[in-house]
């Protein structure tokens, strides 16, 4: 493949194609190719039902046709989008037939034949940033959108696929060529009454610092609107996790026994509770150990619980409190949980006021996991204290790598302000400054980092 600027609408030489749908048996499937020879090798493959001419972006009903065999496979529609007006500004074709992975895939093996290539994970959103149709925060919104993990989550990466972000991006970098602008006009004309105040200069700044802040503080909500909540159940052996594990997926998953010791290594498992999906999180008691086998079990569980969002604090009712129980509520005392009480159905031992106590404000639910008795709200509970929330349609940011550069960004604003501050000469503070600019630009992708692309759409390989 050959790369051009971005102001180069075509900039390949070869054309791609793949299955655009999950694999799997559905009523459709939908392969699509991108490139100056994607209508060409579409007609190879897809013979219309009546010899008609193919109009731009019209659907045309026809047959999935094998021109080494001369018979027809499949019947289905093509569109044809012609450059630049389509999602890669490239030429692009769309074959939507039925979703049997064999006829796909035959599909795919055909258009090979006929000089396509197989495409990369990504490739196709890849060539429409490349080629100026989106930047990389909205290339980075797709994969977003289509692995969100709550429906606040899809809504948000939406806003950002369609430029919110982006937006937002090119205001700051607006406001601060345009501060610089005045501030070099007051050093280069000094009698032409083009100086700006230091007091408005200082305002303008803080209000960009401010406003920065803002964003690199939405990181944690955005992060788990659309990577998803980490729900573990933590608790001393034998207190019911893997029975509670089973009731809140409504599925016997882990394996329950009487004996403590049974779980060694954690289990995790998708649960959705209303619009939003949950990682659950099953492990070994945390407690003292003497086998090899249990101690890693046990460190391994501590450093899930560590990195979790939201703890299950699970405790035994039938039995007393013992010493692991009040040291399980000391540990964890500033991670988000719910105390919950397990084995309601049996005659009640615990000090539960006493370990409510301790827990402060932290909410509690009595429970029975064998009997699913108030399962149902607990899932309540756990969407009410773990779900993040994005009200009012704020723009956040989703990823590490941009928290990270604004970060850098607002480095070099606070230390523009700074300097301005303790009387530094224009130019010095301006300096500061100015080297925000670039950082903009490698966070929208106007500048191209070789590093920063391949990271990206690796994601549609592996995942986040």
């Amino acid at each position: 493949m050959i790369f051009a600027e971005r102001s180069t609408v075509i900039m390949f030489n070869d054309t791609i194609i793949a299955i655009s749908t999950p694999m799997g048996y559905s009523g459709l499937g939908v392969v699509r190719l991108s490139g100056r020879k994607a209508l060409w090798v579409g007609k190879q493959i897809f013979r219309p039902k009546k010899e008609r001419k193919v109009l731009a972006r019209k659907l045309i009903f026809g047959g999935v046709f094998d021109f080494e065999s001369k018979e027809f496979f499949d019947a289905g529609y093509m569109a044809y989008f012609p450059a630049p007006n389509s999602y890669t500004r490239e030429d692009m074709v769309e074959i939507t037939c039925h979703g049997s992975p064999v006829v796909l895939e035959e599909i795919i093996r055909l258009g090979v034949r006929s000089g396509a290539r197989l495409a990369h994970p990504g490739e196709f959103t890849l060539r429409a940033y490349l080629n100026g149709r989106i930047d990389i925060l909205q290339a980075e919104a797709v994969n977003d959108l289509i692995r969100a993990a709550s429906l606040q989550g899809a809504k948000l990466s939406f806003r950002q696929m369609e430029g919110g972000l982006s937006r937002r991006m090119a205001g700051l970098r607006s406001r601060i060529v345009e501060l610089l602008g005045r501030i070099e006009a007051g050093i280069e004309f000094p009698d032409e009454g083009l100086r700006v105040s230091k007091g408005r200069i200082s305002k303008i700044l803080v209000t960009l610092i401010g406003n920065i802040r803002v964003l690199i503080a939405s990181y944690d909500t955005g992060r788990l609107l659309t990577d998803g909540v980490a729900a573990a159940i933590v608790g001393r052996a034998n207190v019911g996790k893997s029975t509670l594990f089973n009731a809140l997926l409504e599925t016997d998953r882990a394996i329950v026994s009487p004996f403590p010791g049974t779980t060694r290594d954690y289990l995790k498992e998708k649960i959705k509770i209303r619009d939003t999906y949950f990682s659950l999180i099953d492990m070994a008691g945390i407690e003292r150990a003497v086998h090899p086998v249990e101690k890693e079990s046990i460190r391994r569980g501590k450093k899930i619980a560590v990195q979790a969002d939201g703890l299950l604090l699970l405790f035994d009712s039938s039995r007393r409190e013992t010493a692991e129980d009040l040291v399980l509520l000391k540990k964890f005392k500033d991670k988000k949980a719910i105390l919950v009480f397990n084995k309601a159905d049996l005659a009640r031992n615990i000090d539960e006021r006493k370990i409510r106590r301790l827990a402060g404000r932290t909410p509690a639910i009595e429970v029975s996991a064998l009997k699913k008795t108030n399962i149902n709200r607990l899932k309540d509970m756990i969407f009410e204290c773990f779900a993040p929330s994005a009200e009012g349609g704020e723009d956040m940011l989703l990823h590490l790598r941009e928290k990270i550069a604004l970060e850098e960004i607002l480095g070099f604003l606070q230390a523009g302000l700074d300097r301005l501050r303790r009387g530094y000469p224009d130019e010095i503070y301006a300096e500061e400054i100015r080297k925000a600019l670039p950082l903009i630009g490698r966070l929208t992708g106007e500048i191209k980092a070789d590093e920063v692309i391949e990271n990206i759409f690796n994601r549609f390989c592996v995942g986040k």
